[in-house]
């Protein structure tokens, strides 16, 4: 692979993991309530299947999307009102790091909220 694709190739991931986020954002902030993919579609700039593939890759990544097919259809997030804890040792909290780093801490609320408690729980 020469540079230009693999470069191409890196970019075309990061954006991916960027929308998949944007993805998670609208369906926790839908409180449960079932999101059309088409209106995901339209949000995200993208067509009705980019926003398909990414909630099966986030399904198959764990993350508790119910899909709810027909007429009226869509997809929801599992609503979880107390999420367990959650105990990282420090490889495993060093890796969480540089993954948001390499995505840009302010990408997302969430990003940047999971960033300020990745280090405070390091600094101790």
């Amino acid at each position: 692979m020469d540079l230009a694709a693999a470069s191409r190739d890196g970019h075309l991931a990061l954006r991916r993991v960027e929308r998949q986020q944007a993805v998670i954002e609208r369906l926790h902030a839908a409180r449960g309530a079932r999101l059309r993919i088409a209106d995901l579609a339209r949000d995200l700039g993208v067509s009705a299947r980019t926003p398909a593939r990414d909630v099966e890759r986030l399904r198959d990544g764990g993350v508790p999307i119910a899909t709810h097919p027909g007429r009226g259809g869509g997809v929801s997030l599992a609503r979880v009102d107390a999420p367990a804890a959650v105990h990282l040792d420090l490889p495993e909290a060093a890796a969480l790091l540089s993954s948001l780093a390499v995505l840009g801490p302010t990408v997302s609320p969430s990003a940047a909220s999971a960033m300020r408690k990745l280090v405070a729980a390091l600094a101790g």
